[in-house]
């Protein structure tokens, strides 16, 4: 269960290991190989995180799941129509470490989907 606050303001991204290290260790986090083919750090609020995880991260293990407060980004961060006509954000800009909330691993169930935390 995830004791922080779960509202409309946090963002996730899901990472693999060497994304979670170099953010941790970087002055500013350019994002994944996929967000600079893409030109900005894709994001999902926390009712899109399932699709997203089964739909480009499935199976994969370890994962992180990282949280940002979407009102800590300022104007970098957009809101751009995308999978099925969703919005959903892109961080146009890089990602400094201290925006992140929390940061926590990822299991996957036996079906091969990563458990998702339950807001408290």
């Amino acid at each position: 269960m995830i004791n922080n606050r779960l509202t409309e303001t946090l963002i996730f991204k899901a990472l693999r290991p060497a994304e979670c290290a170099e953010l941790v260790q970087a002055v500013e986090f350019k994002g994944s190989e996929v967000d600079l083919k893409d030109g900005f750090i894709h994001f999902s609020t926390y009712e899109q995180l399932p699709e997203t995880l089964a739909r480009h991260f499935r199976n994969e293990a370890p994962l992180w799941l990282a949280a940002v407060d979407s009102s800590t980004l300022g104007e970098s961060l957009r809101w751009e129509i995308s999978r099925g006509g969703d919005s959903f954000p892109h961080l146009h800009g890089a990602l400094r470490p201290e925006r992140i909330a929390w940061m926590i691993p990822l299991e996957l169930g036996p079906d091969g989907r990563h458990l998702i935390p339950e807001p408290a």
